[in-house]
């Protein structure tokens, strides 16, 4: 691949088929590469609303904008014929009376709805749409992170001790818990940092509530106290900087009753109560139930991330989502907190079982205690021709370096199956900005790079939002491998992966690596196809592997 100098991208001008000697099937044949030429400028200028709305969708050589050449891709596509693609959106729950994806919904054809048996015998009473590992009815789901239920685990056998406690035997362990007890700390430290911020601020409104002789406080209020009372003094401009930034008690008692709400850190919660099930048992599979939903209240994340890969087309509704002819399969396994290693390997196997060809997984965390499970079940996937695309992590790290689970590679070197893509996210800037600045990255272990910031798309009861994240970059390219699986079904996941990866536009810039403080590296070393995801040209890399 030919890469030139800043201000040049990729840009179709011919594609070489790389040599296979005697082929036997589609399927068999190596994955062409592309040789590419075009030269831009930086867009000039803010980017209109409604353009910015769908800038993921557009064009950088016709737009100045680094989409990834939707509309293009839907002209070349004028004229054929697709099949249908079932595509498995692993995440919280989902909105599926939402407008925009009520009428592209998988259903399950063998099952009958509500009568609470198993009338397909595939393990899963009335999944009519999916199924929910996170058991409850419009419940919301509040969980442990990861290292939170490692600490919680070993807190019985190592709190309060020091090495000079503890036996020949258990220092091993005890080391292992210390790291594990830092790492806690250092994760936990803001959370409780702002709940006793939270706390103090309610001791002063109740002191300065108490010495006015209100229930209620106004600006005004405390704009008329006149006090020598240091204690008081500082209680009022304290609160007279909260209420300055447009905030009163209501606004304060929210937020603080969201903060109480999150159970990430607390070692006594069990978020498995509601579900029921042991979650330290592979074996044990009995549960959950066919209510994807979960709260509409305080689950967004699947909506907002099923809009992006198949918001129904063309409906005069809020957006188009990247894939035509395709259905989506909702599996509720991701909760307010780290996801379980039992549900995510369920998750998957149950959607490859269910008929997905693609899997959505824009999730992620730092410890996998069970990372042999879900391993096992990605290579159930690449055994059954089913690729999963999955979000890269939004800490700002090489993960190359740094874990980041789940992934392809125990090891961050060999992977274990060819049929996982790494999504890391980019913004709308084609300049220094290009990478987000969230974004996690790595040449080994983040194959290629799509719009993730400030994408527009769908959120509960009908409406729609701009989110950010490597979840937001993720199903952009599951949208680009529902829509090549869709026209060019003889091709497998495997050769889906390559096509992507090979077909990206590669971009000859410096840029800033995310977390590294300004620190700039060429745009090519963040990932394995130093690439940005491109739709019109994975389609056309695949007609000429079929065609």
């Amino acid at each position: 691949m030919r890469i030139f100098n800043p201000m040049y991208v990729a840009a179709l001008a011919t594609v070489t088929l790389v040599s296979c000697g005697s082929v036997k099937s589609i399927t068999d044949k190596a994955v062409p590469t592309m040789d590419t030429t075009v030269s831009i400028s930086q867009k000039k200028g803010a980017i209109g609303e409604e353009q910015f709305n769908h800038w993921a969708h557009a064009d950088l050589v016709a737009d100045t904008i680094p989409g990834m050449s939707l509309d293009k891709a839907y002209k070349f596509l004028e004229g054929k014929k697709g099949v249908t693609v079932v595509v498995s959106v692993i995440d919280s729950g989902i909105d599926i009376e939402h407008e925009d994806l009520k009428d592209v919904l998988w259903t399950n054809t063998k099952e009958i709805a509500g009568n609470g048996i198993d009338d397909d015998n595939n393990g899963y009473v009335d999944d009519i749409h999916g199924w929910n590992f996170l058991g409850g009815n419009g419940d919301a789901a509040p969980e442990q992170l990861e290292i939170t239920r490692i600490v919680a685990k070993l807190n019985p056998r190592f709190e309060g001790k020091t090495i000079e406690n503890i036996s020949e035997a258990d220092k091993a362990d005890f080391k292992k818990y210390q790291e594990y007890l830092e790492a806690y700390k250092a994760s936990s430290s803001r959370h409780f940092q702002t709940l006793a911020r939270m706390e103090q601020i309610g001791e002063n409104f109740a002191a300065v509530k108490k010495h006015l002789g209100k229930e209620t406080l106004t600006l005004e209020d405390l704009q008329g106290i006149n006090t020598e009372d240091q204690t008081l003094k500082t209680q009022v401009n304290d609160l007279m900087g909260l209420f300055g930034r447009g905030l009163d008690e209501s606004a304060y008692l929210d937020y603080y009753a969201t903060q109480k709400k999150i159970k990430n850190y607390d070692f006594n919660f069990d978020g498995r109560a509601i579900v029921g099930d042991n979650p330290e048992d592979m074996n044990d599979t009995k549960y959950g139930n066919g209510f994807v939903i979960g709260d509409k209240e305080s689950e967004s994340h699947g909506t907002h991330v099923s809009g992006i890969i198949l918001a129904t087309r063309n409906n005069n509704k809020g957006l188009n989502g990247v894939a035509n002819n395709a259905k989506l399969m909702a599996v509720r396994a991701v909760p307010d907190g780290d996801e379980r290693d039992k549900d995510v390997a369920l998750a998957i196997r149950y959607a490859v079982d269910n008929g997905a060809k693609v899997i959505n997984m824009s999730f992620g965390k730092s410890f996998s205690p069970n990372k042999e499970w879900v391993f096992d079940a990605i290579k159930y996937a690449a055994e059954k021709d089913v690729l999963l695309v999955h979000a890269a992590g939004n800490d700002n790290k090489n993960i190359d370096i740094k874990d980041n689970w789940p992934n392809d590679s125990e090891d961050k070197i060999n992977e274990i199956s060819d049929n996982v893509l790494t999504i890391g996210a980019m913004s709308s800037n084609f300049n220094e900005n290009l990478p987000a600045s969230f974004s996690n990255y790595g040449k080994l272990n983040v194959d290629v790079f799509a719009p993730g910031v400030q994408i527009y798309s769908t959120v509960p009861k009908d409406e729609y939002a701009k989110y950010s994240g490597t979840s937001m970059a993720s199903p952009e390219v599951a949208g680009i491998a529902t829509l090549v699986r869709s026209y060019y079904p003889q091709l497998s996941a495997s050769q889906v992966k390559h096509i992507i990866m090979n077909s990206g536009v590669k971009v000859n810039l410096q840029v800033l690596i995310p977390g590294q403080k300004g620190e700039k590296a060429a745009f090519s070393n963040l990932s394995k196809a130093a690439s940005i995801a491109n739709a019109y040209n994975a389609l056309l890399l695949a007609d000429k592997m079929v065609n």
